[in-house]
């Protein structure tokens, strides 16, 4: 008998759900409609908007010393505008995303490049006289 089996407690622990569903319920979350959205036609032209999605899980479960059960788990998805394919007139291109969060943070990394470029020749400049 295992020592979850003794816990006087593990009667009275919630029901968890098992593996399989717990993976079939990521399964049901990362689908190929978080990554491509419904196509839009207008004018002939029709789009089909895309979008980088990552997801991930874990759980686990235990026993303390003075015989309480726990357990838990969680899943998280992250999605991310990808851009969009553009049909029109029987050719397909695509069309990038703009991410402003990234376009912001690439010209803050830029900008405190610069700072401590323009401190640190200033430094030498003084240390010369």
């Amino acid at each position: 008998m295992s020592e979850l089996e003794r816990s006087p407690r593990s009667a009275e622990t919630p029901a968890v759900p098992q593996a399989p569903e717990f993976l079939e319920k990521a399964r049901d979350a990362i689908t190929v409609r978080r990554v491509f959205g419904d196509a839009i036609e207008r004018d002939g032209v029709i789009v089909i908007p895309a979008a980088y999605v990552a997801g991930g899980g874990g759980g686990g479960g235990g026993v303390q010393p003075d015989g309480n059960v726990g357990t838990g788990g969680g899943f998280g998805i992250r999605a991310r505008p990808a851009g969009a394919l553009v049909i029109r007139d029987g050719d397909v291109h695509w069309e990038p995303a703009v991410d402003p969060e990234r376009r912001l943070a690439i010209a803050a990394a830029l900008a405190a490049l610069g700072i401590v470029t323009v401190r640190s020749l200033l430094h030498r400049r003084r240390r010369r006289r």
